[in-house]
């Protein structure tokens, strides 16, 4: 394949993929056309590929923060060029009775660094085999927190949303969106009670503020498996499931692996 040719392919809107929606703005999935069996890179990361209908792509996460532009996918020593467009979402203000959940305390500061790195860890590992990047709906119900939105706690700003937030009865069995290892169960600060499983090549899903945890960190699961029940732990106003999916290590919206999620009542 020529190299004028594969960047071509990039600027337009890949029609290739049928299991990841390819949505080229802050938060989106860039689907990239490639030659099969190479390995591109994005901001020096793997990223991740599929196989659809004999075409091999590179499925790309954007991150929030990216600014629109033109930025390079790398792929066997060629540059495949492609645009990120701008994208507005909406605020959402919050207010919380636990006022450490908005201002944390030295103690809370310590213990939310050291959670931090743990967190980082787990999203930003690159490996397993991918089973399939095609998800479930975890559970049902009306949205709380859309995804993106820029979040005011207590009139204070800070970072947008990097999930799906989903409201569900306390004790709602939560089904774990697509196979794979489970890389960390943990009760943090801000997220309570959380669990992170490993789909492979840096595709990750996170369960946040869970009320039971049903699973351990290597434990394989399977789609569609219950991992544990819809909580309020950590820093929530009530239950409720935030949906996270993380590729490579950054925080996409969930949607465009789900389309589901855009039928739930808001």
């Amino acid at each position: 394949m020529k190299f004028w040719y594969t960047t071509l392919l990039a600027a337009t809107i890949s029609t290739y993929a049928t299991a990841v929606e390819d949505l080229r703005v802050p938060g989106g999935v860039a689907v990239i056309p490639i030659e099969a069996n190479t390995q591109p890179r994005f901001n020096g990361k793997p990223v991740l590929t599929i196989q659809e209908n004999g075409q091999s792509l590179a499925v790309v996460g954007l991150a929030l923060s990216i600014e629109p532009g033109d930025y390079t996918l790398e792929s066997e020593g060629r540059k495949i060029h492609f645009n990120v467009l701008p994208k507005k979402y909406l605020e959402q203000r919050i207010y919380l009775e636990n006022k450490r959940h908005v201002t944390p305390n030295t103690l809370d500061l310590d213990r939310i660094k050291k959670e931090s790195r743990k967190q980082r860890g787990a999203l930003d590992a690159f490996g397993g085999k991918l089973d399939s990047v095609r998800m479930v709906l975890p559970v049902k119900g009306p949205i709380s927190g859309p995804f993106g939105k820029r979040r005011f706690f207590n009139d204070q700003p800070r970072r947008p949303h990097s999930g799906t937030d989903i409201a569900a009865p306390a004790g709602t069995p939560i089904k774990v969106a697509a196979s794979g290892r489970v890389s960390l169960v943990g009760d943090f600060f801000f997220n309570g009670r959380l669990v992170v499983v490993d789909h492979g090549e840096g595709l990750k899903t996170m369960y946040n503020h869970m009320d039971r945890i049903d699973v351990k960190e290597n434990q394989v699961v399977s789609q569609g498996e219950s991992i544990g029940t819809v909580g309020s732990t950590g820093r929530s106003t009530g239950p409720h499931l935030h949906l996270g999916v993380v590729l490579n290590g950054v925080s996409v919206d969930p949607a465009l692996f789900i389309p589901e999620i855009r039928s739930l009542p808001q």
